[in-house]
Formats: structure tokens, sequence, C-alpha cells
């Protein structure tokens, strides 16, 4: 994304401050990705389109400060992107669980040297409800099929006082997951189309319970 610091900002929809945290990410994914597998390495040469910009989505479906949970941040996508974008608010945290302790040390430097708003727990997902009790928000990119997200999910969103949503990155075949995920799960559904990928879509999930046969 070759742009001047202004035309970025707007391009991006963020500030000045936010754009310096988010170009400073940049830099130190770029050299860890040089000794830890972080992400497709042939996607490495278009790291602000096809995983920051990517990643912003997310913030700007659900601008307000949050608790959210990211499950597998990996590289730290969508996961410290929203932690950046948090940091020009008071309120609102990304809890990032990951469970590859080199990967989970690259977040840490991350989110201390961009001052974002999250905290790293080196753990399965499994084990992240009994750390991380209870969540506004819950996001994945590149993680798993949407039956295994919404397990995952089920400690936060099927308590019947919760309002917790979920969103998840997916593909142009999204529409098969969707279709197999219903032969067990009940849920509101909103489909974001992707601003990075023709036919990707953001998937945005509430009132999720389990189908009773």
């Amino acid at each position: 994304m070759k742009a001047s610091p202004a035309e970025r900002m707007k391009a991006l929809r963020v500030s000045r401050e936010t754009l310096e945290k988010l170009e400073h990410f940049a830099v130190l994914f770029q050299k860890w990705a040089k000794s830890i597998n972080l992400v497709a390495p042939s996607t490495l040469e278009d790291l602000w389109q096809r995983h920051i910009v990517d990643s912003l989505q997310i913030f700007h479906l659900s601008p307000s400060p949050k608790a959210w949970v990211d499950l597998g941040s990996g590289g730290g996508f969508p996961g410290v992107i929203t932690a950046i974008c948090l940091s020009e608010y008071s309120d609102g945290w990304v809890d990032l669980v990951e469970s590859n302790n080199k990967k989970a040390a690259f977040l840490r430097i991350a989110l201390n040297e961009t001052g974002a708003r999250g905290s790293v727990h080196p753990i399965r997902i499994e084990q992240a409800p009994s750390v991380i009790p209870r969540c506004d928000a819950v996001s994945a990119r590149a993680l798993s099929d949407l039956t295994q997200l919404l397990d995952y999910c089920t400690p936060w969103m099927l308590e019947e006082t919760s309002n917790t949503v979920a969103f998840f990155h997916k593909g142009r075949d999204y529409q098969q997951e969707v279709d197999k995920a219903v032969s067990r799960f009940q849920f509101d559904l909103v489909k974001h189309a992707s601003v990075v990928e023709p036919d990707s879509v953001v998937l945005e999930i509430a009132n999720l319970s389990r189908r009773t046969k």
C-alpha cells in the first residue's frame, strides 16, 4: 500500500497515532517473520492489504470499546490490530489466546511496543474460558471451520444472559461452512462483504444456541 500518511489514514479510517502504531507493528512483524512462520510466506509482500487492512475490518464493524477474546492469534491478526485500535480509548481490552510459545512471545512484544490494549495467554483454546470467564466479542481468522469455532465459543455465548458476539473471517466457501454449522447450532448471522478479498466475508454471529433433536 504505497500512499502518503494522510492518504493511508483516510483509507484505513484511523488516526495518525494509530497509523504510527500500525506501522511500528508492521516493522516488528517483518523482523520476526524472518525466523518464525507467522503467516504464509507468499503473503508477506502484501502485509498491509492481506493482513492489516483485512484485520482492521473487525474493529470497524464493532468500534466501541469491548472486552475481546481473539482465538489462535498467531501473527496478531486480528487481535493485535484490534488492541492497537483500542489504544485510542481508556476502555476495552483484547485477550489473545495463542498456544505457540514463540508466537506468544512475539505478540507480547508487539503489544508492549505499540502500547496496545491487550494481553497474551499462551494456553490452548479449550482452556481459555477458565482463564477469561467473560467477554463481549470473540474474533478469529484462518483458524478452523465455523462449526469448530462455534464449539470454542459456547462457554461465552450459550449463557442465557450472554450478549457476546463473534466475528470470523471466512473465504469464498463460507456458505458450505454455514450450512454445516446450522445442523448443530442456531444463531443470528450477518454477512459483511470483505473490503480486501472478493467473495470473502466477515461473519457476525449472535444469539448462539445448540439445536435440540
